[in-house]
């Protein structure tokens, strides 16, 4: 059983802004292009940085995690998201895929092992990618796991209305009667539709759903509103990888733990966090002997919830301070 402590909130806020030292286009194959930047010390100790989604994307707040003077900061763009090019393209979008993205990236960069760092999607692809490359992890840090289970999935679509049922309301009630009875698959039908009258409501409902869900004080906001192209890549690659259930076997990640145990590992994971119920951490942690589940009590999903920020910079400066790397 890992450690398992309730966190309390110390005084690590995020770290000034600062802009990247380097950045540039790496292609991957099947037309995909991904922006990647560097930041912080060029001779520092490498951290690699997985966003959410998938398709959610970087922003300069992701860079704020880390300490500049100690840490050579990676972010990129997955495939379809961001920055990167096509943009919410599916094509040769799968898990696999990004995985491979990720040793192509570290390669070209010249780097042997890195810090690897990621939240919900990016926790479920840091799992992922450490098991299936553990020789070049040097520690992992996740935030609100998703594990990309049946359970897990179904959670989001049905099981959210048990604690907002007025935003899961609205999400189905976007959809004809006929087609409830799958709503991953009725999204993901408008959403791979190239006419933006399709499926630009499509992913203004979609996008409208997760977000009201996302913080521990709820927060209705009006109708749902499709503010243009920009949102289109987080609701269509989520939808594309739910229907494909993340492309990963049941249970897959849980099965492959082994794998990782020597490789330092920290939790951190919002009590009341509704996209990535706690119960999914407790069972990652329980199941690894070496990890250490931090809970933030006060804290829903986002990452930029006071509590849940506080800690991933403190566990990012723990690693620091423990000399690991």
């Amino acid at each position: 059983m890992a450690a398992y402590d309730t966190h309390r909130p110390g005084n690590g806020e995020l770290y000034p802004r600062i802009e990247p030292f380097d950045l540039g286009m790496l292609p991957v194959g099947s037309g995909h292009s991904l922006y990647w930047e560097q930041s912080g010390n060029p001779l520092g100790q490498p951290v690699v940085f997985l966003h959410g989604g998938p398709g959610a994307g970087t922003t300069p707040n992701h860079r704020r995690f880390f300490d500049p003077a100690h840490y050579r900061i990676i972010l990129f763009d997955q495939r379809g998201a961001g920055r990167s090019t096509p943009y919410a393209n599916i094509t040769d979008n799968t898990t696999d895929h990004l995985v491979n993205d990720i040793e192509a990236l570290r390669a070209l960069l010249g780097i042997e092992m890195w810090l690897v760092f990621g939240g919900s999607w990016g926790a479920t692809l840091a799992l992922v990618y450490a098991e299936r490359h553990p020789e070049r992890c040097l520690g992992i840090i996740l935030r609100g796991v998703f594990m990309g289970r049946e359970k897990e999935l179904d959670w989001f679509l049905h099981g959210i209305r048990n604690v907002y049922p007025e935003a899961w309301q609205v999400f189905v009630n976007f959809l004809p009667v006929a087609e409830r009875d799958d709503i991953a698959e009725a999204y993901y039908r408008r959403l791979i539709d190239d006419d933006p009258k399709v499926h630009g409501p499509a992913a203004a409902a979609w996008n409208h759903y997760e977000t009201q869900c996302s913080i521990l004080r709820h927060k209705p906001t009006g109708p749902a509103v499709w503010n243009g192209s920009a949102a289109l890549a987080l609701a269509r690659l989520e939808a594309h990888y739910f229907v494909n259930r993340l492309f990963l076997g049941e249970g897959e990640i849980l099965a492959n733990l082994d794998k990782i145990t020597n490789i330092p590992t920290t939790i951190i994971q919002g009590r009341y966090d509704m996209i990535c119920p706690m119960i999914s951490a407790h069972e990652l942690a329980s199941a690894s002997p070496d990890a250490v589940l931090n809970v933030v009590d006060a804290a829903g999903h986002s990452a930029m919830e006071p509590g849940i920020r506080r800690a991933l910079v403190e566990a990012a400066n723990a690693f620091r301070d423990k000399g690991r790397f």
